[in-house]
């Protein structure tokens, strides 16, 4: 190893440790293609992410990581030394923070001819290599993972990433499941009881993840022990439920809630059981005979509000079950393996046209509630869960949740506001991410088009800024084709 090379982690540690922008590493320089220590952004439409509207015209200088300066352009000075990209029809906006982003992908191995599990049960592939760069290429510059299958893989991921080893977003590592009997998958502990579930929080906090998921078959008493440990160190839970409806999960204390309620919240599922969960078949027909403008549902927005739960959006992942979504891109398929994309577009061919669209309907209803969610005073997350049959990947399912979000109702400027401040509040980090304000990091996306007005050009990412270097997104991409569900 050379002597740069081995020098230059340490140089990007201290840079990070004064507050000066970071050193790249020689492993990032290949995707880099600005790395000035200061940069002027000029001529740029701007969202800043606030739910302000977009502001056209206007400078950004970056020094050092940080942005110094931002505002009209005819009013901020352009620094001398500045490297100055001139962005007339380009649009900047925060990096995104992706609150349901997996490190894993699913559905190439272990089915059956008709798609459905076989022994020992679903497996899962890590891919640490490519999510990554996936991630980041895509606009998302943080992300929780909520939920991990490898969570030695994925502490050492996060580690490297700061370190400037690798390319990829900042990360909130969050614990393996908090889950009971069955696991859907061997790769998934049981607990078995409210000490195990207390030691389970307590030595993976000690490992150094920084919040957990609860799963479909946990129970209420392992819950809740799981949540008593997690706050008495500081520490977040959210969950994709089954066994534990929404209610008691609130009565319990629980902080967010994965997916949303038509797809995971039990409570209407005729002949539920105390913590058993029932088929999901079951609960999705409950919640087609349920008004979101009714009692029920509303009873259970006040509850949500008054509590401060969050509730994370996953529309995505249940998009794969209508048929005829989403729309097939080259982009994404091209990034797939071949055994993966062969696997998800047999997947996607046997999704069955349900009587009356059940499967419309369902995410129509799911998008439904997100929206009086958040007119009732919620705070809504967002994230693509990558998971499923395939058909979500890492930076392109965000990029199409803002889409579906916006199908919602939200209004796109709302989508983004969604997708960038919702989840640095809700991760304790506004004050350094999530907008864009002189003293925050320099984490920002340039976008081609204007996504303020038409949010599928939030797809034409050009450049995506972490701590104020500048990666290019074309060549994260390319170097990750054909990668996607092997590594």
């Amino acid at each position: 190893m050379s002597i740069r090379r081995s020098l230059a982690p340490l140089a990007f540690a201290l840079g990070a440790t004064l507050g000066a922008q970071p050193v790249p590493a020689t492993a990032l320089r290949p995707f880099l293609s600005v790395e000035a220590p200061v940069v002027a952004l000029v001529h740029a439409r701007v969202v800043d992410g606030t739910g302000a509207p977009a502001a056209e015209d206007q400078t950004l200088v970056l020094r050092q990581g940080r942005i110094e300066a931002l505002g009209p352009a005819a009013a901020v000075p352009v620094p001398k030394e500045a490297q100055v990209l001139d962005l007339r029809g380009h649009t900047v906006l925060p990096g995104l923070v992706g609150m349901h982003n997996h490190l894993f992908y699913t559905a190439s191995i272990h089915s059956d001819e008709k798609g459905a599990p076989v022994p020992p049960g679903r497996l899962f592939a890590e891919i640490a290599y490519s999510a990554p760069r996936l991630y980041l290429a895509c606009g998302v510059t943080t992300i929780r993972t909520t939920g991990s299958l490898e969570p030695y893989t994925d502490l050492n991921l996060k580690r490297q990433i700061d370190a400037g080893l690798l390319p990829g977003p900042k990360m909130d590592v969050t614990g393996p499941y908090l889950e009971g009997l069955e696991p859907m998958t061997p790769q998934m502990h049981a607990l078995r009881g409210p000490e195990e579930a207390r030691r389970f929080v307590d030595f993976w906090a000690d490992v150094g993840v920084t919040s957990f998921k609860a799963y479909m078959n946990i129970t209420r008493a392992d819950l809740g022990a799981a949540i008593q440990a997690a706050h008495a160190r500081g520490l977040k839970v959210t969950g994709h439920l089954g066994s534990v409806t929404w209610p008691e999960a609130l009565a319990i204390g629980i902080d967010d809630f994965e997916h949303g309620p038509v797809f995971t919240d039990t409570e209407f599922t005729q002949g539920k059981a105390p913590d058993a969960c029932p088929p999901v078949s079951a609960s999705w027909a409950s919640w087609l005979q349920v008004d979101v403008a009714g009692p029920q549902v509303q009873g259970l927005l006040r509850d949500l509000v008054a509590k401060h739960v969050a509730v994370t959006s996953t529309l995505p992942v249940f998009e794969l079950g209508v048929p005829g979504r989403p729309p097939l891109q080259a982009r994404v398929l091209g990034a797939m393996s071949a055994e993966s994309k062969a696997s998800y577009l047999a997947a996607r061919a046997r999704v069955p046209v349900a009587p009356n669209g059940r499967a419309e309907l369902l995410l129509k209803k799911e998008m439904a509630f997100e929206l009086a969610f958040v007119k009732a005073g919620g705070l809504l997350l967002a994230g693509p869960d990558p998971t499923g049959m395939g058909g979500v990947l890492p930076g392109f399912g965000d990029q199409r949740e803002l889409e579906l979000l916006v199908e919602a109702g939200f209004t796109p400027v709302e989508a983004i506001h969604i997708y960038t401040a919702n989840g640095a509040a809700f991760l304790g980090r506004l004050d350094r991410i999530g907008t864009l304000a002189p003293g925050k990091q320099a984490d920002l996306v340039v976008v081609k088009g204007d996504p303020s007005r038409k949010i599928e050009d939030i797809e034409n990412v050009v450049t995506v800024f972490k701590d104020g270097l500048g990666y290019d997104s074309v060549k994260l991409i390319d170097s990750v084709r054909a990668h996607v569900g092997i590594r």
